[in-house]
């Protein structure tokens, strides 16, 4: 993400503790300075805003952290980047 968006950052929403669990809602945000980079091809995004929900989930144990898990809206990011999905190929005739 860095790549894509050098002026990346989190804007933390909610903290949510439970038990040994810590769940953060948030918005991964930043600006697309440049290509993007894909299997098929490139994305040509430049100048695009991003503002991703994401979530974050901490499992502690012992006072550490045990496990680390990110979720990002994918499909928002993607919109954001003008990158739409193909409905029709994957649909077949009956």
């Amino acid at each position: 993400m860095g790549a894509l968006a050098p002026d990346i950052h989190r804007e933390l929403h909610r903290l949510h503790v439970m038990g040994d669990v810590v769940a953060v809602e948030l918005t991964t945000e930043g600006t697309v300075t440049g290509p993007f980079e894909t299997p098929p091809g490139t994305v040509h995004a430049a100048g695009a805003r991003l503002s991703i929900p994401t979530a974050d989930f901490w499992y502690v144990e012992g006072g550490k952290v045990k496990e680390f898990n990110c979720y990002v809206g994918v499909s928002v990011m993607l919109a954001q980047l003008g990158v739409h999905p193909d409905f029709a190929s994957a649909v077949t005739a009956p």
